[in-house]
């Protein structure tokens, strides 16, 4: 069995977690599968859609990888910490919109999973932690993903407690950004889908970089960067058809 589903339909890429038995736990092959997925995104493709099989989107760690683990020597674990590490970031920097739906619990590297998407969506029912302290690690590889979202302050008291927080704590500190009842996911993800795909494909790309990108920059750097963006994307064809089509009152023939 697959651990990692991939399909397309259409310019949507549908990729599931299939490790139910598990709870869709992180181990070797799902990093592997995760990683080149989104490394090498299926050409066409205008939005990913991430998501679990069963009823957990994802519960953290594989145990038996992570028991594995206390066998490696410090090196064997710094290369398989940088192995999850540019996992997290090969989703991070897809450069179509990342959209997850989450239902159950995710944990960990689950909660990360969602941290590192564009839009993430809820069940009401889904429970949230990084919970690394409670096996006496820390949330070191995922940090630098989750901080971007959810803020020092935040992270520093739910780090260092390992405490579990429920969906709408996980919307009030930016984890999520969109709660629904759990019967309703699905349709949630698709109606998220349905507005990416509305959106101009080269800018929903520019648009997603400029939102990575922008806070980081000085602000002199950032006015200069962001004006010539702009004026390429007035200047490109795709940028013309769609202001014609919104004056014709029209769909854009994207």
């Amino acid at each position: 069995m697959d651990p990692v589903i991939v399909s397309s339909e259409g310019p949507i890429l549908q990729v599931t977690l299939n490790r139910p038995e598990v709870r869709n736990a992180l181990d070797q092959d799902v990093i592997a599968a995760l990683t080149k997925t989104f490394t090498d995104v299926v050409p066409g493709t205008r939005v990913v859609v991430l998501q679990g099989a069963g009823s957990v989107f994802c519960g953290g760690a594989d145990i038996n990888y992570m028991r594995s683990s206390l066998e490696w020597t410090e090196e064997e674990n710094v290369a398989d910490a940088l192995r999850l590490s540019h996992m997290f970031r090969a989703i991070n920097d897809c450069h179509v919109p990342v959209i997850a739906g989450a239902q159950g619990a995710a944990l960990g590297a689950g909660a990360a999973l969602l941290a590192v998407s564009d839009v993430a969506i809820a069940a009401d029912d889904v429970v949230f932690g990084f919970t690394e302290v409670k096996l006496g690690i820390v949330p070191a590889v995922i940090s630098p993903f989750v901080l971007p979202k959810i803020g020092q302050s935040h992270a520093r008291a739910l780090f260092s407690t390992g405490e579990r927080f429920d969906a709408n704590k996980a919307r009030t500190i930016g984890l999520v950004h969109e709660i629904v009842p759990a019967a309703n996911l699905a349709d949630a993800v698709k109606k998220k889908c349905d507005e990416a795909l509305s959106a101009g494909p080269l800018a929903a790309r520019l648009a997603k970089e400029i939102a990575k990108s922008v806070g980081a920059m000085p602000l002199s750097d950032a006015q200069t960067w962001t004006a010539r963006r702009i004026a390429e994307r007035r200047a490109s064809e795709e940028g013309q058809e769609g202001l014609r089509a919104f004056l014709e009152k029209r769909k854009p023939n994207w």
